[in-house]
């Protein structure tokens, strides 16, 4: 069971550094949090199980999706096009 655990933590690890949606990997990184929380309990650490669940799960998830949702979203399209060597002067 612990192995299986383990697994999914790395694989929701991958994901989290491979996805380009910050809010997918927040939510990516909230289930790793809950993941470690399941492998401390079944370790016989509850307080820190519980601990984790709280901060790592709870606290830490809706910060960083209160900080996504203050900024602003750009898809590939609507960013400016960079101009080759330009620096601001005329062309």
């Amino acid at each position: 069971m612990v192995i299986v655990f383990l697994v999914l933590l790395i694989i929701l690890s991958a994901y989290t550094l491979v996805t380009r949606d910050l809010l997918y990997g927040v939510i990516a990184l909230s289930a790793i949090s809950l993941l470690s929380a399941l492998l401390f309990y079944l370790l016989h650490a509850p307080d820190v199980a519980i601990t984790e669940a709280a901060v790592g799960a709870g606290v830490s998830t809706v910060i960083f999706v209160w900080a996504i949702r203050a900024t602003e979203r750009f898809s590939p399209q609507d960013r400016p096009e960079k101009r080759n060597g330009s620096k601001g002067g005329k062309q």
